[in-house]
């Protein structure tokens, strides 16, 4: 079992979009793994740690509690792509309209999106700050950064060309305001986990390039 992601062997590094959604569609993951396509890459990585559920649960009770009407909220690994990019990312929380789930397929466009969230790992924190940042930043209104490593949580909007104008960081344990169309204040006091010999962990059965 891999800890770290893994490039796909024979992964195209060019080639047209549609293609490539194509081929993550068809790859036949583990249960506890997704696909994404990462700088034109396809990368396949471990779902989210055991140790991160209860926090997972309380993002998600409270987001979901302050979501607009007729958006979803959830954590299963969808696919939601963006095209300008070349990018296509499965959240570990999203918030969504309910009718981009109508449609046939297995991939969802990023401009549904009304909220996305991550939790960092050693080995995927990266593509979270950089490339996730950098395509959510663009299209995407709310994207909450939970910082497993620094227990910090840090809320990033009003997104731009050129990425989001606004960011606030702040520590573990206390209220992180979540900003419109949500408009609340998120009690970070149950994301605090414990992150002895992570390092260790995760370097065990590494088995190719991350992201």
């Amino acid at each position: 079992m891999i800890e770290r992601p893994k490039v796909i062997d024979g992964s195209p590094s060019t080639g047209a979009f549609e293609e490539m959604l194509r081929i993550v569609e068809e790859l036949d993951t583990p249960d506890g793994y997704k696909a994404e396509l990462i700088r034109g890459k396809i990368v396949v990585s471990p779902w989210s740690k055991l140790r991160y559920l209860r926090p997972m649960r309380s993002l998600r009770k409270q987001v979901e509690a302050r979501a607009p009407e007729g958006t979803v909220t959830e954590t299963s690994p969808f696919l939601f792509t963006f095209p300008a990019g070349g990018r296509g990312f499965g959240p570990d929380l999203f918030v969504a309209d309910e009718a981009a789930f109508d449609a046939e397929g297995r991939h969802a466009d990023g401009s549904a999106l009304s909220l996305v969230a991550e939790l960092t790992s050693l080995s995927t924190k990266d593509v979270d700050w950089l490339d996730k940042l950098d395509t959510y930043g663009r299209i995407v209104p709310v994207y909450l950064v939970l910082d497993m490593q620094a227990a910090e949580a840090t809320a990033f909007w009003d997104p731009s060309p050129k990425g989001y104008r606004s960011r606030t960081t702040l520590p573990f344990g206390r209220p992180l305001h979540v900003p419109t169309p949500f408009d609340f204040e998120l009690d970070t006091s149950e994301f605090i986990v414990p992150v002895k010999d992570e390092g260790a962990v995760e370097g065990e059965g590494e088995a190719g390039g991350g992201a």
